[in-house]
């Protein structure tokens, strides 16, 4: 009200003045009625400012803001989505009038929302759609859901799953080479539908009779460079493919999604998405680092961050073949589009498998298979070429190395380029995994500020066999080897590799700080394990450091991102036991709940 009259009397003003300029006289009155109106905006304006009432308030909270200490603070006034105030109760109130919406912490634990460091959007969606094994123990089990699953679609469609790892199943195949079983009881309950079954670790598939059929799999068939088809004694594939065997599968399954209706496919891409979404704020998750898009996808997450429909911030990584990247890397370079919500700064590349099948690249033979040190799986002039391509944009470079040989490659070529640029000072290029280090590479780290996006629940997950391939020496000294690599101040980016492992960041914060296998409480070297601050850093304002995000999110700070989790348990104060039984009350991002219970 007040606030009209002001602008009504300033109109008259401007009006009056116009007409004193005009005759050139009365020059005295026009400086006292200037100083009038003056005098009623400096009355008027603190009674009528809008900017300081909150849109929302969450009050009673035990907040843990990372790398800021409120001593006494328990409330958080937040204005167009942004940190307005942290606070006490009587303070952020204040902020408040009858339109601004209040949430209760009741004394739960709140902190930055949870950012997956690496992940696959769109995986992880069709995880939930797909056949999922995460859970199966055994290869009859996976046998079993293939077959309902046969029973119910038509005949020549494909049928896909993900999950399985033989190294986790309570029994071993009858029929099996290293732990995989043969194709014949898979095949048998899928006569007329080609299966593809990937491995949890994505890096191995299992193909039944008519897949095989389809591709042209023979005796005669060669290995490709950087995979393996794994054969029985008579020369006979078993159904199992390994890293770049894989390939050929892969372009006649998507041979057959193109020959279908765009359509249909992008409403089933579209569904994947909105599971995905609905799955990350259901644990958690407010911003996820996608580690590696096609063009299509990225079109696709651009579309939906400009509409403002993304609930979870995703920062994405484009991955294609190199000479796919030539020349239009730069027209897919997006920063903060859509409120922040998409950004795709950063390249993604490989230099090795997985350890799980025998794909991580080994400076020594693995101890259960001499004499075979693993795959290469990107020609390294590739990965060289494409660390050129993303020096030259301004981007970051992130290459997924499991093995101590592959780490060593990588840092070699990162080293290399930045001697070639010593312009760029501050780059963070990341190595996605890092799980086997040799340990003199482990100072390298810190020496040029390279990122270890690595998951914690990688650790645990893969604790019963990872001695079994490499052996309690080189497990000990290079495996995870968390607190080695924070001692020498290096960054570490937490996350879950979802869908490789479920997307719970609490699973994963759990492994981190424990080291124990949850199922069996077998401990992996805990000497390596993280302190709970420096879990929760990792998976928060750690990942956003790692790309280049910190000043927004990550931390609870007044001006950044209004993106909070709120928990049953303080992660910092409660028991090992009871970190697994902590359940996500509040998921808020941008302001909004997008989750509760």
């Amino acid at each position: 009200m007040i606030f009209g009259v002001f602008c009504f009397m300033l109109n008259k003003l401007l009006n009056f003045t116009k007409f004193l300029l005009y005759w050139n006289k009365y020059w005295i009155m026009i400086v006292k009625v200037l100083f009038f109106c003056l005098s009623i905006v400096v009355i008027c304006l603190p009674g009528c400012k809008s900017d300081d009432i909150a849109d929302s308030i969450i009050i009673n909270a035990n907040i843990y803001a990372v790398d800021t200490s409120y001593q006494n603070a328990t409330a958080i006034a937040i204005k167009d989505g942004l940190i307005l105030l942290v606070g006490t109760n009587n303070e952020v109130i204040k902020l408040s009038d009858s339109n601004t919406k209040v949430i209760d912490a009741n004394g739960k634990f709140l902190m930055p929302g949870f950012i997956e460091g690496h992940g696959h959007y769109s995986g992880l969606g069709f995880s939930l759609i797909n056949l999922n094994f995460l859970t199966s123990r055994s290869w009859e089990e996976v046998v079993t859901k293939v077959k309902k699953r046969a029973l119910g679609v038509k005949k020549g469609d494909w049928i896909i799953g993900r999950g399985w790892h033989q190294e986790k199943w309570d029994s071993v195949p009858i029929q099996n080479i290293y732990n995989y079983p043969f194709h014949y009881s898979l095949s048998e309950v899928s006569r007329d539908n080609p299966v593809l079954l990937y491995h949890a670790s994505g890096h191995a598939l299992f193909a039944n009779k008519k897949a095989m059929e389809i591709v042209g799999i023979t005796k005669e068939t060669p290995n490709p460079v950087g995979g393996e088809i794994v054969r029985d004694p008579n020369g006979e594939a078993i159904g199992v493919f390994e890293e770049r065997a894989m390939r050929i599968f892969k372009e006649h399954y998507n041979a057959y999604i193109k020959s279908l209706d765009r359509n249909v496919t992008d409403s089933i891409w579209l569904e994947a998405f909105k599971l995905a979404e609905k799955e990350c704020l259901k644990k958690g998750v407010t911003s996820f680092q996608d580690a590696g898009s096609t063009f299509d996808e990225l079109e696709k997450y651009e579309k939906l961050a400009e509409e403002g429909t993304l609930q979870v911030r995703l920062w994405v990584m484009i991955r294609r073949p190199v000479d796919e990247l030539v020349g239009r890397v730069k027209d897919f370079k997006r920063l903060n589009i859509g409120n922040r919500f998409y950004t795709c700064n950063a390249i993604k590349s490989e230099v090795d498998g997985a350890l799980g099948a025998f794909g991580a690249w080994l400076l020594e033979s693995y101890s259960d298979k001499p004499g075979f040190k693993g795959q290469n799986t990107t020609d390294i002039y590739d990965v060289k070429r494409i660390a050129d391509m993303a020096i030259d944009n301004d981007m970051q470079f992130c290459v997924h190395a499991i093995g101590d040989r592959a780490n060593r490659v990588v840092l070699d070529i990162y080293e290399g380029v930045m001697q070639q640029h010593p312009e760029k000072k501050d780059i963070r290029w990341r190595i996605e995994h890092a799980q086997h280090l040799n340990p003199k590479d482990i100072p390298r780290f810190a020496k040029n500020k390279i990122i270890a996006s690595m998951q914690g629940i990688h650790c645990t997950s893969d604790a019963p066999f990872v001695v079994k391939r490499l052996g309690t020496e080189r497990a000990r000294l290079g495996a995870y080897a968390w607190r080695s690599l924070l001692d020498n101040g290096v960054i570490i980016a937490n996350g879950t590799d979802a869908p490789v492992e479920d997307v719970d960041p609490l699973k994963s914060f759990y492994a981190s700080v424990t080291r124990k296998q949850a199922e069996t409480g077998i401990e992996f070297f805990p000497e390596q394990k993280m302190t709970r601050e420096e879990a929760i850093y990792s998976y928060t304002l750690g990942n956003a450091y790692a790309a280049f995000e910190e000043s927004f999110k990550g931390s609870i700070k007044p001006g950044k991102v209004a993106d909070f989790v709120i928990l049953s348990n303080d992660l910092i104060k409660c028991s090992d036991d009871d970190i697994l039984k902590t359940k996500v009350l509040f998921t808020i991002s941008d302001g909004k709940v997008r989750f509760s219970q």
